[in-house]
């Protein structure tokens, strides 16, 4: 939290490269390099160039050359963090990165906490503190999907969504704050049918991004599907086709598969986290229940679950797999059920058609010989509804956010309930201060913890 200092990280990865980024932030930093800096122009130096200006020449200790650079200067207010940064492009080399990241420290920086350089942006007034948030979720973005939310975020998305909503009950509090003044005059300065109206658009909004939640963190984390069905209806044959690799191991045995397999696959920008699962069946071995019993649990915390059936055996138990169906679609009533029946390179057009005309919406494909891979990965994709990221709707994917939404949403319906039971205006106003609390915590616009912005912070990778 301290700011007078002069902080310094390495910003591209450790390692080898073709460059590396070397950061500094702090009031001395341009003083500092300028210390070290040989431009290839004489008597050029850093402090008189302007902000956004960047200069070719060579960071000298000693009379010795450490390394040809390329030094960016960026002047306060102007910056990433607000005070005066340097970014240093040197070569990639590691023994070139120490060497001149060791210089500065001796020479007045100290190294930077992780991502020290966006709490400064933030306690600089540079971005909110859920945009600080997103820069990480940006930087651990793994589909085009998780990427459109961070970017939005980074954008103020969320706090676009309660800016206006939160000053027009920050002026309402005011009043209410007022009418507590003159209580012995029995004044109202507040409306209570535009404040009523008030709390109900604040509560409209706070329920539609609560409940985004779920999705976003599916879609940030991965949207999970599990893979469920009896022994040997090539459950991890599925599992290894999708991913093109034999993640899964496959036999002939019945009950091979004991414990969950999980693994991620990318779909039109859309992350999948596929679990292949123990084979359902009642069986006597103690290691293979505990594994029916996880698979279980895993189709509980899916949002997709793929039920396989072995084509072959359809004709002679229609009514079992009907009733297996319909078991499963009464144990996970929200979830949504996509079946497939495997194995269909054995069977001809007149099996196929029975299987589809008995049951609705059933895809048919053969996990081994690939046939049928495309159409589920078509019918995965379409059971996810992206129309809230085409739309470019704010997406909540922050457990930290969406906890704060619901401490907000208990205190504006708590509002609410005050006003329709016309209670005291002092009970209700605590309810009002709380709900402010709770949204300006989101943004940091009140007072927030410090050990809330270490946490927050500490996830950061160093150097940003």
């Amino acid at each position: 939290m301290i700011q007078n200092d002069t902080i310094i990280a390495l910003a591209t990865p450790s390692g080898v490269g073709a460059i590396s980024v070397i950061r500094l932030s702090g009031e001395k930093s341009i003083e500092i390099v300028d210390a070290f800096f040989q431009s290839v122009k004489k008597g050029k130096t850093l402090k008189n160039q302007k902000s956004h200006s960047i200069h070719l020449g060579h960071i000298v200790h000693n009379s010795v050359i450490l390394d040809e650079v390329l030094v960016s200067v960026f002047k306060n207010p102007n910056s990433y963090t607000g005070e005066n940064v340097i970014e240093i492009s040197c070569h990639g080399s590691v023994f070139i990165q120490q060497e001149i990241i060791q210089l500065f420290l001796q020479n007045g920086c100290r190294m930077a906490d992780n991502g020290e350089f966006t709490m400064r942006a933030f306690l600089n007034g540079k971005m909110d503190l859920s945009q600080a948030e997103a820069v990480a979720d940006v930087i651990a973005s793994n589909s085009a999907a998780s990427h459109q939310m961070a970017i939005q975020q980074m954008r103020g998305g969320i706090t676009n969504e309660l800016k206006e909503l939160r000053a027009q009950l920050l002026d309402f509090a005011a009043l209410i704050e007022l009418e507590l003044d003159f209580s012995g005059e029995d004044v109202e300065f507040a409306d209570r049918t535009k404040f009523k109206e008030l709390v109900i658009q604040i509560t409209t909004v706070l329920k539609r991004l609560i409940d985004s939640f779920a999705f976003g963190n599916a879609m940030k984390n991965g949207i999970p599907v599990a893979i469920i069905g009896e022994p040997n209806v090539g459950k991890s044959t599925l599992l290894n086709t999708l991913l093109n690799e034999e993640k899964a191991i496959v036999s002939d045995i019945a009950g091979t598969t004991r414990d969950a397999i999980e693994d991620e696959l990318i779909i039109d920008g859309v992350a999948f986290r596929f679990i292949d699962t123990a084979g359902i069946r009642e069986t006597e071995d103690v290691v293979e229940s505990i594994g029916i019993k996880k698979a279980y649990e895993k189709a509980d915390n899916a949002q997709l679950i793929i039920f396989l059936i072995d084509s072959n055996k359809f004709a002679d138990n229609k009514e079992t797999f009907l009733e297996e169906i319909k078991t499963i679609e009464n144990r996970f009533p929200n979830k949504r059920l996509l079946v497939i029946a495997n194995k269909i390179d054995s069977l001809n057009q007149t099996q196929k058609q029975e299987i589809t005309s008995t049951i609705k919406n059933i895809l048919l494909l053969s996990a081994k010989q690939k046939i049928g891979i495309d159409l589920l990965t078509n019918e995965l994709t379409s059971l996810v509804n992206t129309g809230a990221l085409s739309n470019n709707e704010t997406i909540v994917t922050n457990s930290r956010h969406f906890e704060a939404l619901n401490n907000a949403l208990t205190a504006i319906t708590s509002v609410q309930q005050g006003i329709d039971l016309e209670i005291s205006t002092d009970l209700f106003s605590i309810d009002i201060r709380e709900c402010l609390r709770h949204l300006g915590n989101i943004t940091g616009e009140y007072d927030v913890d410090k050990d809330i912005l270490g946490h927050i912070f500490s996830n950061f990778c160093i150097g940003k």
